[in-house]
């Protein structure tokens, strides 16, 4: 009987955000590190995670699955060159010999001090560990920024089909029995990537509607082409300033080289058909305040997009803070600031702090707001995803004081967890149907925690380093002409 093909899995996970003022170091990296099979197994199996679909899928090709490094870290700031000389160490030093195939989980959009592309760094690295021939299968977020040179290291590229991202799962599940097929011998894929010169804001990626869900369809159309193995529609990351940051097309057939170029070409000319489109518009904080009391039913979101902390952006912005404070309806915001959840666990519950909170990052997400409640719970901050966004993963928002000060529970946390599962409200005791106007600190991916009991939307234009003003952002690499950076008349780069 023939031993069972041995794939290893590997992977380094973090979204950049050049624009934030906090860099991201070796310890952030430390919350999700497993290293081995034990580790990983015990960590991502059931979970409806990439790692989670990469286990199942192995299972059920009855290969043997042989995990090395993996870790993540909370979207943040440019990455130390110390955590990437470690990182790129301990991952090539993880990977064991005689391997037949590997999968390698990336984001897509990492930067660190000295790259502006690390994923092409790691996947170099890997390379120089398991040779050319090996067949490597990468997985990456629908917010890769994706440039030709990874279609040089990789044989198959598998991107999520969802914003908000719900099919993490299935990517790892597609990654795996792809690569198992190329091992055997039964497809010789061959990549193409395409890119229309865009920078697109998250707002515009969902795709559940509008514009991205026409472009995703036409990449699902294609997919019924039976030389077709993938298409990958990544919107890009805009928030990274760098020169492949921006929308892409990449498209996987079974050895035809000529038409994984002609789909994705296609795919980028219809992007840029409707670039217009892409343009977002949110609104102004006095407006959106109006609207507000107006509206007769809650839960309103109040969607904070510039502290985007799943965007990289510091989670203790205060623009819209002071604003709550006047309005006589409950209201729930999430401010992480370690200091004052220092001070709240040495008073403890019950007592009255008075303080200032939040706005300490940098000027840019505002300033420290006083607030004078009463602490109502600390916590650990631990709890577990129930939703369909990484259901079953923990998550760790750090230690956690629950304040009420007037009609507004202001949530301290000690850590930044966006607002991406329902688990992050109800394990601290709140029902998020008890309040009338609710803060997200994200774009779109709130959606899977509030979107089922939200009655109103509302977008609200604050300063920030996520913000969908992307002309208020200082760009210095991204590659020219870029839409809507340059003239819309500018002819777009082939």
């Amino acid at each position: 009987m023939q031993d069972p093909l041995r794939i290893g899995v590997v992977g380094v996970y973090h979204e950049t955000n050049t624009f934030a003022p906090v860099m991201t170091h070796w310890d952030d990296f430390r919350h999700c590190f497993t290293l081995g099979r034990d580790a990983f197994m015990a960590l991502f199996e059931h979970t409806q995670t990439t790692m989670g679909g990469v286990i199942a899928a192995s299972i059920q090709e009855e290969v043997s699955l042989v995990p090395g490094l993996y870790t993540s870290a909370t979207p943040n700031g440019i990455v130390s060159e110390e955590a990437a000389h470690l990182i790129l160490e301990q991952l090539t030093r993880s990977i064991e010999p005689n391997l037949d195939g590997l999968v390698v989980i990336l984001h897509g959009a990492m930067v660190s001090e000295q790259c502006f592309d690390m994923e092409v760094a790691i996947l170099e690295a890997v390379r120089n560990v398991i040779g050319e021939q090996i067949p490597i299968a990468v997985t990456v977020d629908l917010h890769a920024n994706l440039g030709g040179k990874m279609s040089q290291l990789c044989s198959l590229l598998v991107g999520y089909d969802t914003y908000p991202h719900i099919d993490a799962y299935e990517c790892g599940v597609e990654a795996l029995q792809l690569l198992v097929r190329q091992i055997r011998g039964d497809i010789q894929p061959v990549i193409a990537i395409a890119r229309p010169n865009m920078l697109v804001v998250p707002q515009k990626m969902i795709t559940t509607k509008g514009i991205m869900k026409t472009i995703m369809e036409e990449a699902f159309f294609m997919e019924t082409d039976p030389e077709v193995l993938n298409v990958t529609v990544c919107g890009g990351f805009p928030y990274s300033d760098v020169p492949i940051a921006g929308m892409s097309f990449a498209v996987t057939t079974n050895g035809n080289e000529a038409l994984a170029h002609s789909y994705a070409e296609r795919l980028a000319k219809l992007a840029w058909t409707l670039r217009e489109e892409f343009l977002f518009q949110e609104i102004e904080v006095e407006q959106a305040m109006r609207l507000a009391m107006d509206a007769k039913e809650g839960p309103i979101i109040l969607v904070e997009a510039s502290d985007n902390v799943g965007g990289g952006s510091p989670a203790d912005g205060t623009h819209l803070l002071p604003e709550l404070l006047k309005l006589p309806f409950r209201s729930l915001i999430f401010i992480r600031d370690q200091e004052a959840v220092s001070a709240a666990c040495r008073q403890g519950v019950g007592t009255v702090i008075s303080c200032a909170i939040g706005g300490k990052s940098d000027s840019l997400h505002g300033s420290p707001v006083p607030i004078k409640g009463k602490i109502k719970l600390l916590s650990d901050g631990m709890y577990k995803h129930r939703g369909p966004y990484m259901k079953g993963t923990l998550a760790h928002m750090g230690k956690t004081a629950v304040i009420e000060a007037n009609q507004v529970t202001v949530v301290l946390t000690e850590e930044r967890v966006p607002p991406w599962d329902i688990g992050h409200v109800e394990s601290i005791g709140l029902n998020p149907e008890d309040f009338h106007l609710i803060v997200v600190k994200s774009a779109v991916a709130w959606i899977s925690a509030f979107g089922p009991i939200a009655k109103q939307v509302i977008e609200v234009d604050t300063p920030g380093c996520c913000t969908t003003s992307l002309h208020r952002l200082t760009y210095r690499h991204v590659a020219r002409p870029v839409f809507p950076l340059n003239s819309p008349e500018k002819e777009h780069a082939q």
